[in-house]
């Protein structure tokens, strides 16, 4: 368990719930309404959230199988505006995240280099939040790739996602206009992430990741922290009962083709294989060049090529 000091630090995420929380805010309850698909889900989440990446084999497996029942929404919740906002104490130090991050990459079977928090550490999550606004504004599936883009230079790739440069960088990965997402960066993506912590506040959201699912009668059901698949799959068929499991190929080429980057966690969930022959197909692949392979300190991700 971890301790006092670490438990009120936003970044030193508890493994054993799967939360990363910030201070505490007023519990309210607005209505989240449900439109198109009958089931809505609004995800508050952080691109420097460990404990997030580490449902994206479970977020990626729900999107395959009940894809037709539901839209998502990410919004940022804010997860560090700046160290001197806790002051004084070991809990201002940015170093004490590194060791952290180690321990939740092995707990959540996702790499997660620590390294950053000694090297280049970030000073908010701001600025790659409000990114992730800016390349949203160039459509949903933009947007998405490009928090993806960064989610893998800040856990694999030690780069701190605050610098224009590695924002700018993924921007050009995931084909986005750069001229207008600075423009937006500098512009309009600001008001929108303020939009999404007020959001975030009214809502009573205090950690991340929080997802809230809604009905088209705008009954509502949240699975908040780091949870097994089930718990999303239950919280969909308990809004909608209808809701069938689609069948998926789980060819190496099919899930690929849905998702071009992969760990080695998120391809054993996909393909429902055990670790160990998750990775021989991987090393194969990777042999027979069919993939492009990064190794990082906690762990790879592999490429279609």
């Amino acid at each position: 368990m971890m301790n006092t000091t670490e438990k009120n630090n936003p970044l030193l995420c508890d493994p054993e719930t799967g939360i990363c929380e910030v201070p505490a805010t007023a519990l309210t309850g607005p209505t989240i309404p449900a439109e198109k698909k009958p089931v809505q889900i609004l995800y508050f989440t952080d691109p420097i959230c460990s404990s997030c990446w580490g449902i994206e084999p479970q977020l990626r497996k729900l999107k395959l199988e009940y894809g037709n029942y539901f839209d998502i929404e990410y919004k940022m919740g804010g997860l560090l505006k700046g160290w001197d906002v806790y002051g004084g104490s070991d809990v201002s130090n940015p170093t004490d995240v590194a060791a952290h991050w180690d321990e939740a990459s092995a707990y959540y079977g996702m790499p997660i280099d620590g390294d950053l928090w000694l090297k280049d550490p970030l000073h908010s999550s701001y600025p790659p939040s409000i990114a992730f606004k800016a390349a949203q504004l160039q459509g949903h599936e933009k947007g998405l790739n490009f928090l993806r883009r960064i989610k893998e230079m800040i856990f694999l790739e030690k780069k701190n996602i605050t610098r224009w440069e590695h924002l700018q960088q993924a921007a050009l990965e995931t084909g986005l206009n750069v001229q207008i997402f600075k423009a937006d960066f500098d512009g309009q993506a600001v008001q929108l992430f303020e939009e999404d912590l007020k959001l975030a506040k009214e809502l009573g959201v205090r950690g991340f990741p929080t997802l809230f699912f809604t009905d088209e009668d705008d009954n509502r059901f949240k699975v908040y922290g780091s949870k097994p698949y089930e718990n999303y799959e239950q919280a969909l068929l308990k809004l909608y009962p209808e809701a069938v499991k689609q069948p998926v190929d789980t060819s190496y080429e099919k899930v690929f083709s849905h998702y071009p980057t992969l760990t080695l966690k998120e391809f054993a969930v996909l393909t429902g294989s055990q670790k160990e022959a998750a990775e021989r197909i991987l090393s194969e692949l990777t042999y027979q060049r069919k993939l492009d392979k990064y190794n990082s300190k906690n762990g790879a991700l592999w490429r279609w090529k």
